[in-house]
């Protein structure tokens, strides 16, 4: 990829994070990259191609980073337990997808899918680390809950405090 879509995936990153897909505009990611509003549709067609491509570009981080934890020895549910806490530290608010996913019945088709494999994964990765089914959905709920909590009250504390039981 080019620094300019890089720049672009950055500045949709972080405006959906912070308010969903409806919080974004191509005027204003063009206002944050410093360039026209069509270069951004040179791009990226349509908001749900560029929201289809941050989110799998999200979703392939994200997942390497628990991976990659997971990897040097640290148990599944704290790996994502510190995938989650990083939003709160660098400043992105919430999950990508739980800010998606909370508004998927206005999604296309390509982010609602997007949208869907980041959960689907997560929850592989925590079945494939020991969970049961439902001792998985309760922990990715428990993330969610938490970040979304946490971003609301302005307060990464709360974040840690609600999921202090995970393990």
């Amino acid at each position: 990829m080019s620094d300019t879509v890089d720049a672009i995936m950055d500045a949709a990153e972080r405006r959906i994070r912070v308010a969903g897909y409806s919080g974004f505009s191509f005027r204003e990611i063009a206002a944050d990259v410093g360039v026209k509003s069509a270069s951004i549709h040179y791009h990226f067609p349509t908001k749900s191609a560029l929201a289809a491509a941050v989110a799998h570009r999200y979703n392939a981080r994200v997942v390497k980073a628990a991976d990659d934890a997971i990897a040097a020895g640290q148990d599944v549910i704290n790996a994502w337990k510190s995938v989650f806490r990083s939003a709160l530290d660098d400043g992105a608010k919430m999950c990508l997808c739980g800010s998606l996913g909370a508004t998927v019945g206005d999604l296309t088709p390509d982010v609602a899918h997007e949208v869907r494999q980041f959960f689907n994964a997560v929850i592989a990765s925590l079945i494939a680390g020991g969970l049961s089914d439902e001792r998985a959905l309760h922990v990715l709920s428990a993330l969610e809950g938490a970040i979304l909590i946490a971003s609301a009250q302005g307060d990464p504390a709360i974040f840690d405090r609600a999921t202090s039981d995970l393990g």
